[in-house]
């Protein structure tokens, strides 16, 4: 492994068409928070410095929340949703209002585009096609759902009836993580919007530049002032605030599993209020020798190399047949070269940067050991780029023992163990030795063995002959210490809802 940062020349895939570097020196962004529908700093004035992890250069002065502000979004929230402006309207009408959000995100697609790359490093070519187009959709998913569920008339005695329906529980806070802030912000806020909750939403602080500009496109979508609040700041103030406040009645959250369990803790010890956490993983990817391998070895690296690696669900355990490891091992080393890291802003294919240089650094030293204690076969060089060095060459690392740290904790980076195996039962033991359960990937020509393997698996989604399947119609969580509660499908209405009985006796 190198020990000095390789520094490389981008080459945009549009040839330079569009200039977004330029694009991006005329952007205004406003880092205030959105509370009752305006743009107000934190009570105290303080600010935290967003710096773009792609350039290191300064982006703008973030809110930084207290807890004064987050009783104020609260007692907002509380307020807007006991008038009914929101809660108590047809469903319909809150639909078409999401659906006019998602409208308006697509109109705004090349500045949320910006943001989310120059907040994040992710390259403009991935924000742009997969990211912000995402969010939309979700918006658009759940408004067209808002008024097509229905409730129950159970069998009640005679002279009775009972009429059975779901209710949205109050007051939501949200908190959203870094590597995808705005499409995870979509997966909390559709739902819980669409079911008529208000909502204190929290993102990352690294990242919240997109979620308090989707705060003012929710304002100009008619979703009115006081539903949809955003209170940037350090998760240590405005999150815990959120975790413990008497007001708050579900907690949407997804990171990691360390402050999953910190903020079960927080809800039990306040109001008890409920909790749908999407936490860490370790998913594994398992390759049978009767698979197809070169497409395997390009879906494995899109499983681990994506965003840099910086996904809960990434496949960055590869367990492969032994009869066909080393082939496999080449071809994925090979296909590993379709996310070399670039410059964001190029408009080219490829990885951008990590969150940090702090995070790279984390990320670069447990590639370190790994390649110490087993064989780094590929990648795992630092690369700078515009004055950056957050930047990572996806690494592969074989011929460490299946109770390396490597397979058991989450590195969040773009770096995949690959471990062979024998037999499917050793595979599937491989592949459930872990505390989590969100995903898992399995390849194999044999229609049976596909069955009887994913049945095996202790994962929330098991992808079959592709990596990390999702989508607005299927259910996204996991089980063990991955979390619990569903993102996603109309079961994401589940964390915002519950059902009510109103009992008529008239007999």
């Amino acid at each position: 492994m190198t020990a000095t940062p390789l520094t490389a020349t981008p080459v945009p895939l549009d040839g330079g068409a569009v200039d977004w570097t330029a694009r991006a020196a005329e952007l205004s962004i406003d880092g205030r928070a959105v509370i009752d529908g305006h743009r107000v700093e934190a009570q105290d004035g303080a600010t935290i410095a967003v710096v773009s992890p792609g350039s290191l250069r300064p982006l703008t002065d973030l809110a930084a929340g207290t807890v004064v502000d987050v009783d104020r979004a609260v007692a907002i929230a509380r307020a807007t949703f006991a008038s009914g402006v929101w809660s108590r309207i047809g469903a319909s009408e809150r639909g078409a209002a999401l659906v006019r959000l998602a409208d308006l995100i697509l109109a705004h697609l090349d500045e949320l585009a910006l943001l989310e790359t120059l907040d994040s490093g992710k390259p403009i070519a991935q924000t742009r096609t997969v990211d912000v187009p995402g969010a939309a959709e979700t918006f658009r998913w759940y408004g067209e759902l808002a008024d097509k569920r229905h409730g129950e008339i159970p069998a009640t005695p005679p002279g009775s009836t009972a009429l059975v329906r779901r209710v949205p529980l109050g007051v939501v806070g949200a908190i959203t993580p870094w590597n995808y802030p705005l499409e995870i912000a979509a997966w909390k806020l559709a739902p819980a919007l669409a079911a008529g909750n208000s909502v204190v939403h929290k993102p990352a602080a690294e990242t919240s530049l997109t979620a308090l500009r989707l705060a003012d496109l929710a304002l100009e979508a008619g979703i009115p002032a006081g539903v949809l609040n955003v209170v940037p700041g350090r998760g240590s103030v405005v999150g815990n605030r959120i975790a413990r406040h008497p007001g708050i009645d579900v907690l949407a959250f997804t990171g990691s599993t360390a402050v999953a369990k910190q903020l079960m803790v927080d809800a039990g010890q306040s109001n008890m209020k409920r909790v749908a956490l999407e936490a860490g993983g370790k998913s594994a990817n398992l390759v049978f020798a009767d698979a197809d391998l070169p497409l395997a070895a390009a879906k494995a690296a899109f499983g681990a190399f994506y965003n840099q690696g910086q996904v809960c669900s990434a496949n960055s355990r590869i367990l492969i047949q032994r009869a066909v490891h080393d082939e496999f091992v080449a071809l994925l080393a090979d296909a590993a070269l379709a996310y070399e890291p670039n410059d964001p802003l190029a408009g080219s294919a490829g990885n951008g940067s990590l969150i940090s240089r702090a995070h790279a650094d984390d990320v670069s030293r447990a590639i370190a050991q790994a390649a110490t204690d087993g064989d780094l076969v590929h990648g795992g060089e630092r690369v700078t780029f515009t004055g950056s060095d957050a930047y990572l060459r996806p690494a592969i690392v074989t011929g460490l023992g299946a109770d390396h740290d490597l397979h058991r904790v989450e590195v969040f980076g773009p770096l995949v163990a690959v471990l062979a195996f024998d037999d499917e039962d050793e595979a599937v033991r491989l592949a459930n030795a872990t505390e989590y359960g969100l995903a898992a990937s399995l390849w194999t020509g044999d229609f049976g063995r596909a069955h009887r393997v994913a049945d095996r698996l202790v994962a929330g989604t098991v992808s079959v002959n592709t990596v990390d399947a999702l989508g607005l119609t299927t259910p996204f969580g996991g089980f063990g210490q991955s979390g619990f509660g569903r993102d996603l499908s109309r079961h994401a209405l589940d964390n915002y809802t519950d059902w009510k009985t109103t009992w008529f006796q008239h007999g």
